[in-house]
């Protein structure tokens, strides 16, 4: 386990225990527009969404709003966000670990660093999945084609190649012993036109978070071979880790919001609020539980000092795998 996993898992082990006991809320928000630098159906897409949900059936915030902007691997969210920092005083950027990958790649050349960082809030598991009629039985069948021919194995994601879908491929394939440098990975614009390929036939496999993939496999759309947990998940029983699959690795991706630079102590200490809050709603549960999310909470310069120490890591991991020089 890499030191990443080892710190993240730590923290949420106790976040988790502290069943995140905020004081008292005051007055609910009057708004937050959600912006979300990729497509419908995305992580990003339905971690916005559902914080939302959350916090206006709780009564945490009296109006939500919603607005998808793709474009350059997130950074034309970003870039929006920066320009019209004097307007966006009400705008929520959700985020996760791809913001720190892209920006030590140089998709883009801002990084967390040039916005207000709110809140680390949630985790998910990435899992590997396959088309329902799929002759690829568990992930041991894949690896076996992978290793027999990678050429022929496409393994789709909704990021960009060289991003964190991307990313965990080489790290999971690596861990079963096989190249993590041949994946053929076909990228596509957010989390729902990737699964939409692999419905499509188009890819092998898919490279997702797990509560991405959860919705449809209850459906019997898809099949998950194998969940980047140690423990199998108590949303998915059935479904083995990838550590029951010979491949060993355990990684969860954060998600989290940023608000524009410049906002102001007393607004950002207000979103933390309602945010810290929301933990302790029924509303909230309802929410996580049906998107199969783990439960985390970095605050403020906790979420900044996370972030460093992410960038930090990732960025010797990708030079390893040969994602960086």
């Amino acid at each position: 386990m890499n030191k990443i996993t080892t710190k993240f898992l730590a923290a949420t082990a106790v976040a988790s225990a502290m069943i995140f006991a905020p004081a008292a809320y005051a007055a609910p928000i009057d708004e937050i527009h959600f912006l979300i630098p990729g497509g419908p159906g995305g992580g990003w897409d339905g971690t916005a969404r559902g914080t939302g949900e959350a916090l206006a059936k709780a009564g945490l915030v009296k109006s939500v709003s919603f607005e998808n902007m793709s474009g350059g691997g997130g950074g034309k969210a970003i870039a929006h966000l920066i320009e019209t920092r004097e307007k966006a005083t009400s705008t929520l950027m959700v985020n996760s670990t791809p913001i720190v990958i892209r920006s030590l790649q140089k998709v883009f050349p801002q990084s967390f660093r040039d916005l207000t960082p709110i809140a680390g809030v949630i985790g998910d598991y990435a899992a590997f999945v396959v088309n329902k009629d799929s002759d690829l039985v568990d992930f041991k069948a894949l690896t076996a084609k992978y290793k027999a021919n990678p050429r022929k194995v496409a393994i789709g994601g909704g990021s960009v190649a060289g991003g964190m879908d991307h990313l965990v491929s080489a790290m999971v394939m690596k861990a079963a012993g096989a190249d993590p440098k041949a994946v053929k990975y076909i990228p596509y614009d957010a989390g729902g036109k990737a699964m939409a390929g692999l419905l499509s036939g188009e890819i092998n496999a898919l490279s997702t978070g797990f509560g991405e993939a959860l919705d449809l496999a209850k459906q019997d759309q898809v099949r998950i071979l194998c969940v980047t947990s140690r423990e199998r998940l108590a949303e998915a029983p059935k479904v083995p880790t990838c550590f029951e699959q010979d491949a060993p690795v355990e990684f969860v991706n954060w998600r989290g919001f940023f608000a524009a630079p410049g906002t102001s102590d007393a607004k950002k200490a207000e979103y933390i609020e309602a945010l810290s809050a929301m933990y302790e709603t029924k509303e909230w549960e309802t929410v996580r539980a049906r998107n199969g999310w783990v439960n985390i909470f970095y605050p403020g310069e906790e979420f900044v000092e996370f972030l460093e120490f992410q960038e930090a890591e990732m960025g010797s991991l990708m030079k390893e795998l040969g994602f960086l020089k």
